[in-house]
């Protein structure tokens, strides 16, 4: 096979976790090429993730078991230094974001436009895959995306969870003068709030419990801000559309916590034969009040990732300015203090916490094409 590549490779220094949670540094094989189509990215930054925390903290997610070894971490950005013969979109040199999930392409639900629900899906940091907390990785050119020129590396990182925002997005439809509820103002929950706005919502309400975060909020896509309470759903529920003086309820509700008492806020603020979109994940088997979804007639989706188009989708809007990630990177780690950056999103400071890969300069991270 030939191939373009750097001169030379050097060591896959790896961020590894094991079964019980402890952490180590290892010394793993630089990847090669599997097909002409495939390219080695070098790790410039790695934004942590809720599920990278619950693989640490638990050692599972649903099926998905830490039995072995791994390397965690999904939502990269790096430089492509190597590349099959059969490469045309992507050149060593290029700057790229990571779509970190292989599907089969070849299975029902692949050649029918949804292989976010491919069944062999390969994707990284999901037992027993490894991720990309390490100096190299290998992925499928067509899951390589060039950085817009004014996108850095370390923001770069952040496409990944703009590409879950827009998935969901999407899956509410239309929202052109809508009035849309997004309960969580973490990573995920202000791009959704982003994105909905960039989508046309006339209204566009952050909930959350942490000041700073809905603060955020409204530099980013919301034109309102709503602090959770104590008190019942149902009251929350009241509180929160006589906030923003709305009589029949929101169009779109967006849930990016999984918190049972969000979820049920959200339906219970929902209008008649509006749209109820959950984005994450928390309790798989939370107490919801049904009555209310079928009393209004509502529709209630699930968001798993994100599908064709949803990447391309978000850095157009990178491009076109209607989504800035300005800010949302708070706390920046090197490679060597991985394990102070999980430490840092369990205590919820700031935003998005971002890892460096092994030898990377901050400035590299940092500067703009």
């Amino acid at each position: 096979m030939a191939i373009m590549q750097e001169s030379s490779l050097t060591a896959n220094r790896a961020f590894v976790l094991h079964p019980g949670g402890k952490f180590t540094y290892e010394q793993r094989a630089v990847p090669d090429l599997e097909t002409d189509r495939d390219v080695i990215v070098r790790i410039v930054a790695t934004g942590l993730c809720g599920s990278d925390v619950h693989y640490w903290q638990h050692g599972r997610i649903g099926q998905y078991i830490v039995e072995k070894p791994i390397i965690l971490g999904h939502e990269s950005s790096g430089v492509v230094v190597k590349c099959g013969e059969n490469v045309t979109n992507l050149a060593v040199g290029d700057r790229v974001m990571l779509e970190p999930g292989f599907a089969c392409n070849i299975c029902h639900y692949c050649r029918g436009g949804r292989y976010n629900l491919c069944e062999s899906m390969r994707f990284a940091a999901t037992p027993p895959y490894d991720g990309t907390l390490a100096k190299y990785y290998r992925a499928p050119s067509e899951c390589c995306y060039k950085l817009p020129s004014h996108i850095s590396l370390r923001d770069g990182s952040m496409i990944e969870p703009l590409s879950v925002a827009v998935h969901s997005c999407r899956l509410a439809g239309s929202l052109q003068e809508s009035s849309v509820a997004v309960f969580g103002a973490g990573p995920v929950g202000l791009l959704c709030s982003a994105v909905a706005r960039a989508f046309g919502a006339s209204t566009v309400v952050a909930i959350d419990v942490v000041d700073s975060r809905l603060a955020s909020a409204l530099k980013h896509g919301a034109t309102h801000a709503y602090k959770m309470d104590t008190e019942s759903p149902e009251s929350n529920a009241k509180g929160l559309l006589s906030s923003v003086g709305l009589k029949y309820g929101f169009d779109v509700v967006l849930d990016a916590t999984g918190a049972e008492p969000c979820l049920s806020c959200g339906i219970h603020a929902l209008t008649r034969g509006g749209t109820f979109i959950q984005v994450g994940l928390g309790n798989p088997n939370p107490s919801l009040p049904v009555g209310q979804i079928c009393d209004k007639e509502a529709v209630f989706k699930g968001s798993f990732r994100y599908g064709p188009g949803d990447f391309k989708m978000a850095i157009d809007l990178l491009n076109s300015r209607r989504v800035k990630l300005d800010g949302l990177v708070t706390h920046e780690f090197s490679f060597e203090q991985a394990e102070d950056a999980f430490k840092n999103v369990v205590g919820r400071a700031g935003i998005k916490s971002v890892i460096y890969g092994p030898d990377v300069d901050e400035n590299e991270a940092n500067k703009l094409n």
